[in-house]
């Protein structure tokens, strides 16, 4: 019981787990247990096994087609499903060659297990941290909207809610007006990363200015300066139309507009890392307005040129440090990478399905602002 509200289950918790999010469905779990069993609990009754999670078999034919068992019944649970679409170090057997799963593959796997749910669920809820075809949710001449279909699936498909995580843009859930769409920011656990790790980090208007390194991160990076009270600017990229190199218009010029960078540090903010030139374009372009200290912010660290233009960037001291989430795979390499950091979200991600399992309000938890507050304060 919390503010006289009492808060009933809306059936038992049950976590899905792809083999995608194995090991984030494992720390989520973990703090489920812990949670639950917290006796300041905001429930007025529990079930609190050994653990949360729903064990499954995901099995391929030699051909490349695929089922998902349940070992167990799910009738009148409440059901979450985690998956990332991201994680590229899944294989599976194609006429006996090792194939890597890619997105679609994820995706698809999420349809099965709904299947396999059959509606006997009491909900069920999507958790797809990395927004499937994200980057394709607007049409341009003759092309796929991607996004939009898959989210019509899914809803057409029976879910009751998908969660998401910093979306590339929020104006995709209209696609699917009439169902719960939630795109949660983990600004809160970043900063608090940031904070944590970099003991000399300054977040004040003199030193440091916030940095959006094209239009599209622009409100992200408004809301990262006013929560660490900074400064923000903005680099503009003016893109090569006539071409397409590697699904993408190459950037022929980054024009900044903003306040004098010299001699502040500057932190990049944006949504993902895919190949990372457009992030070391950003950071070489401060280095020669002469900017102190380079860090980056990103939700997804994808990654997918390899490391090795970070590393060098790293040792010539054009950034000193990367923090992306485990919202979706972190290879070892990365892991173990000098100027990388890994930001744990399983807990604020327990959290959140700790709260709707209970029906209650989300609202506390998507307002980070609050809590960044306190935290600035306290470091200072």
């Amino acid at each position: 019981m919390a503010n006289n509200i009492i808060y009933k289950a809306q059936g038992r918790l049950g976590l899905i787990t792809l083999e995608s999010a194995l090991g984030l469905g494992d720390l989520v779990d973990k703090h489920l247990i812990r949670r639950r069993n917290n006796k300041n609990h905001f429930a007025t009754e529990s079930f609190n096994p050994d653990s949360f999670k729903i064990n499954i078999k995901e099995s391929r034919f030699a051909n490349g087609e695929a089922k998902v068992k349940l070992d167990e019944t799910v009738r009148g649970r409440d059901i979450y499903i985690l998956c990332d679409i991201g994680n590229y170090s899944c294989t599976y057997q194609l006429y006996g060659h090792e194939n890597l799963k890619g997105p679609d593959e994820h995706f698809q796997d999420i349809k099965r297990t709904i299947a396999a749910v059959g509606g006997k669920s009491n909900r069920t809820t999507v958790i797809m941290p990395l927004l499937y075809a994200s980057r394709q949710h607007t049409r341009k001449g003759r092309e796929s909207l991607d996004c939009a279909m898959a989210l019509q699936e899914l809803y057409h498909l029976g879910i009751t809610d998908i969660l998401t995580f910093d979306v590339h843009d929020p104006n995709i859930q209209n696609a699917i007006p009439l169902s719960s769409f939630e795109n949660i920011y983990p600004t809160y656990e970043i900063v608090k990363t940031m904070l944590e790790t970099e003991r000399d980090f300054i977040n004040d208007k003199e030193s440091m200015i916030v940095i959006a390194p094209d239009t599209g991160a622009m409100d992200r990076a408004i809301y990262y300066a006013s929560v660490l009270k900074l400064d923000v600017g903005m680099f503009y990229k003016r893109r090569d139309f006539t071409k397409i190199v590697k699904g993408k218009n190459p950037i022929v010029e980054h024009s900044y507009m903003g306040t004098d960078i010299a001699g502040k540090d500057a932190l990049i903010v944006d949504d993902m890392i895919a190949s990372g030139e457009s992030v070391l374009d950003v950071a070489r372009e401060l280095k020669k307005r002469k900017a102190n200290k380079i860090y980056v912010a990103t939700a997804f660290g994808m990654f997918t040129e390899g490391l090795e233009t970070f590393n060098k960037a790293y040792e010539e001291e054009l950034i000193t440090r990367v923090f992306s989430t485990n919202l979706t795979y972190i290879s070892p390499k990365l892991e173990n990478a000098e100027w990388h950091k890994s930001v744990d979200m399983s807990g604020y991600l327990a959290k959140i399905i700790d709260y709707l399992n209970y029906n209650k309000s989300l609202a506390p938890l998507l307002d980070s602002s609050y809590g960044i507050n306190e935290l600035i304060i306290k470091t200072k």
